[in-house]
């Protein structure tokens, strides 16, 4: 217990340390502890987490700030220091989005975000930590969890490791661009087709990636002019855009074979992305039930499960279905990310989660 000064760790900080086990690690541990405690032992992890509130910031529309808490306890993050420790995070993450910004005399992100850590035993706050580059993380992170478990387990243990698929990305910005080089970088990645409503921006980013990729693995990155011609052939869809129409429909989907999409999309709505047609023939997984009753008004499917049950249950689709994991991002998530990055950045030599 320290009753000095909170320590700061700015972005370039916690980009030191953000590697993809360390953040994978933690938001599964996340998503496990949501789960309610009827799914679970009752020595397993647990995760109080209310819902998020949004508080304009002014009369004028485009100032709010997004308060995110959460608690989690009892969970083991993989950690050098004692593989086996159990942990107990409280923390808050406050995100203010000012879309004047941008167009400031001096220019400022629309959208920033830190993290506040506190000790769990006493309630001081411990640290500050920038959160934007966390928050990017753990979202990608999500989609690569909620892939694991909805796609590819449902044709074995070891089908990860062993599997050729396609991937599709909708949306090219920074959530697209991430996407596409952390599917390449964990999964037998055959073919990417990428699309955005900018083409160039789609092209910027395959000529980045076939630096990479296409010389270290032969895989094939295509820029494509429709989502319709990008999602065809694609076991993995990953869509995260703003639009406020749906971009892909059941026709844009191979028919009658597995598709797994992850939706991101941050419009008006979480599911404006995706046509109603293919919700209908899904089964639909969610990152935690209270955020999905208060963000998913109007979903036009009900929700299967949390991805945190099939983590500990096993009960995966089936290898013919379509299955979407709705992602919305949780507190618990970036909790346990703030943590383990705390933890990385305190060693006296940086281990390789």
């Amino acid at each position: 217990m320290s009753s000095g000064l909170p320590t700061y760790y700015n972005a370039d900080a916690v980009r030191e340390v953000l590697t993809w086990p360390l953040v994978n690690k933690a938001v599964e541990s996340a998503l496990v502890a949501i789960v309610k405690e009827d799914h679970k032992m009752p020595s397993s992890s647990f995760a109080f987490q209310p819902k998020r509130t949004f508080t304009a910031c002014g009369k004028e529309p485009g100032k709010i700030l997004l308060t995110m808490p959460a608690y989690v306890g009892n969970y083991k993050l993989k950690s050098p220091r004692d593989p086996g420790e159990v942990e107990y995070t409280v923390a808050c993450k406050l995100v203010t989005s000012f879309s004047g910004n941008p167009r400031r005399d001096l220019p400022l992100p629309s959208i920033q975000a830190h993290v506040l850590l506190f000790d769990y035993q006493t309630g001081q706050l411990s640290a500050i930590m920038e959160g934007t580059d966390l928050t990017t993380w753990r979202t990608v992170s999500a989609s690569l969890v909620a892939t694991k478990y909805l796609y590819f387990r449902r044709f074995g243990a070891q089908a990860e490791q062993e599997r050729n698929i396609n991937v599709a990305i909708v949306g090219c910005g920074v959530q697209g661009q991430l996407h596409a080089a952390a599917f390449c970088a964990h999964f037998r990645v055959r073919q990417l087709n990428l699309y955005n409503r900018t083409q160039a921006k789609a092209q910027d980013l395959a000529y980045q990636l076939r630096q990479k990729f296409s010389t270290e693995s032969g895989t094939q990155i295509n820029v494509c002019s429709s989502p319709n011609e990008a999602c065809h052939d694609a076991d993995i869809i990953c869509i995260a855009t703003y639009s406020k129409e749906p971009l892909i429909n059941l026709a844009s989907l191979k028919a009658n074979q597995g598709v797994h999409i992850n939706a991101v999309g941050a419009g008006e709505n979480h599911f404006s992305e995706v046509a109603p047609d293919i919700y209908q023939r899904a089964k639909v997984y969610v990152d935690c039930y209270a955020n999905a009753e208060a963000e998913l008004v109007g979903l036009p499917a009900p929700i299967t499960a949390e991805v945190g049950e099939i983590i500990l249950d096993g009960n995966y689709p089936r290898e013919a279905e379509i299955s979407i994991f709705q992602s919305m991002g949780m507190a618990s998530e970036d909790a346990c990310v703030a943590q383990a990055v705390r933890y990385a950045l305190s060693l006296p030599q940086r281990f390789p989660y």
